[in-house]
């Protein structure tokens, strides 16, 4: 029963930085936008989340320079993408190898380096809690923040003016711009957020999660992240289900080890991103499925006077 619970608090932990920074790439979709750049923005704020609170003494400093990262890699993305009209998919792409080797190249001063140990996070009373406590009430506060921001996410989307708005903006930017709305300025605004939660996300990895900073060591989270949109069908409940799906299956390769199953460990290791192809190629035979809640105009440039 304990395995189960330690197994349980893995995969929340795990699968929190997909959470968010799936949580992040779907409001850039919602208002139109494809961000291809996630795993450079997601290795920026990583290696800036580290460095702060490397140097800084707080891993709450690491998460300020994180999402500061993030925000500012999104502003050039978004900058190019919806001031410039730069094709979406080649410019994500850009950034992500951007990202790549700037994080490189800046943490080559922390490689091998590690935050000192930071006292245990427990929710009072309920930590205590046969079973649930070690499951669920022993983790990091961004563990909570990663449900809280999926719940504020999904109320601002379905239950305000500005989520309508968004959402309209993802179907039809010509409608909203010619009901007067600024379409590039809302859909900028979209994608700056977007990347202050990917550098949370990037944050989360390097000050919590390891806490050390290696290079590469987003190991292709941000594609895994970039599948979840399409997995929970562009809704932030189903992002929050498939980001821990996902978690589960990192740690369960490791538990697996950890009990002596003799299993090769890269093939243990590749287990995720193999269930990321084929959960997409499960979703991709249902060209209905797919397309369930896909903006309309997604991936598409907004030209003003067209």
């Amino acid at each position: 029963m304990n395995e189960l619970a330690l197994l349980i608090a893995a995969t929340l932990a795990a699968g929190t930085p997909l959470a968010i920074a799936g949580l992040g790439l779907l409001l850039n979709e919602r208002a139109g936008v494809v961000n291809l750049g996630a795993e450079g923005m997601l290795l920026v704020s990583a290696v800036a989340g580290f460095a702060a609170a490397h140097d800084g003494g707080s891993e709450w400093f690491g998460f300020v320079a994180g999402a500061a990262g993030g925000a500012a890699v999104a502003a050039v993305f978004g900058w190019l993408v919806v001031w410039l009209n730069t094709n979406q998919y080649a410019t994500g792409l850009a950034v992500s190898l951007f990202g790549s080797g700037f994080s490189a190249f800046v943490g080559i001063g922390y490689v091998g380096k590690q935050l000192g140990e930071q006292p245990p996070h427990r929710v009072p009373f309920l930590a205590d809690v046969p079973f649930l406590g070690p499951a669920l009430f022993r983790h990091h506060p961004v563990v909570y923040l990663a449900i809280a921001l999926v719940a504020a996410a999904a109320w601002f989307l379905y239950r305000t003016r500005a989520g309508l708005l968004l959402r309209a903006i993802g179907e039809s930017p010509q409608s909203a711009h010619a009901l007067g709305y600024g379409v590039r300025r809302i859909r900028f605004a979209a994608v700056v957020t977007g990347g202050a939660l990917c550098g949370i996300a990037g944050a989360y990895l390097s000050v919590v999660y390891t806490p050390l900073w290696v290079e590469g060591m987003v190991a292709g989270r941000g594609w895994i992240a970039l599948a979840l949109t399409v997995f929970a069908t562009w809704r932030p409940g189903r992002i929050l289900l498939g980001a821990y799906l996902f978690g589960g299956v990192t740690m369960l390769q490791l538990h697996l080890q950890a009990r002596g199953v003799h299993v090769p460990s890269q093939f243990m290791a590749m287990l995720p991103y193999v269930s990321t192809i084929v959960v997409l190629a499960i979703i991709s035979r249902n060209p209905l499925w797919i397309r369930l809640n896909m903006p309309a105009s997604l991936g598409k440039p907004f030209f003003p006077g067209a």
